[in-house]
């Protein structure tokens, strides 16, 4: 493939990461302020999803400081994968200027990883917390504290280790890089 379109690809790349940040944070807080919009078509991130189907009536029943903390707490996690993607989103940048082998991309790569590995620990941790909120007005006896660990949040720990694993192979490949250019 020619550098010419993978340099325009990269970019695609980097628009579009940026464009699924602010859509995933949006859809998010949508998801919450709006539950029956968002069962109705799907919308919703793991921990908003696990959290609105698990109520029996929906979030319509939901005070405002409730919907406003579950929105807090759920982004929280979706906080640390906007930041690997963030990442994700500067290596496409530097893709795009042709540093392919820079020290600079594999940095963004493990950082990516490292994000990925994050956001599930911030979702285990947070759904506790969440499930006690939305369901803290209920009455004694249906109200919940939830853990979970699904098969996504095992595949995304395995990716962000091979991410991971990536990013110091790139590191390497960088320093050689740079070692043969000092030779030629």
């Amino acid at each position: 493939m020619c550098t010419n379109h993978l340099a325009l690809y990269s970019q695609r790349m980097a628009a579009i990461t940026f464009v699924f940040i602010v859509a995933m944070m949006g859809i998010n807080a949508a998801a919450w302020l709006f539950p029956e919009f968002g069962s109705q078509y799907g919308l919703g991130f793991s921990l908003t999803e696990r959290q609105l189907s698990s109520l029996p009536e929906g979030a319509t029943g939901l005070s405002g400081w409730q919907s406003l903390g579950a929105i807090l707490l759920s982004s929280i996690p979706l906080l640390a994968l906007a930041a690997g993607l963030g990442n994700l989103r500067q290596l496409f940048k530097c893709y795009a200027q042709g540093q392919y082998f820079s020290s600079e991309a594999a940095i963004y790569l493990g950082k990516a990883g490292r994000a990925v590995a994050l956001w599930v620990l911030l979702d285990f941790l947070c759904e506790p917390v969440l499930s006690v909120l939305v369901t803290i007005n209920e009455p004694v006896g249906q109200r919940l504290i939830t853990f979970s660990i699904t098969a996504p949040s095992f595949v995304a720990l395995f990716l962000a280790a091979c991410i991971a694993i990536i990013a110091r192979i790139l590191s390497q490949a960088s320093e050689l890089d740079s070692e043969n250019r000092t030779f030629v």
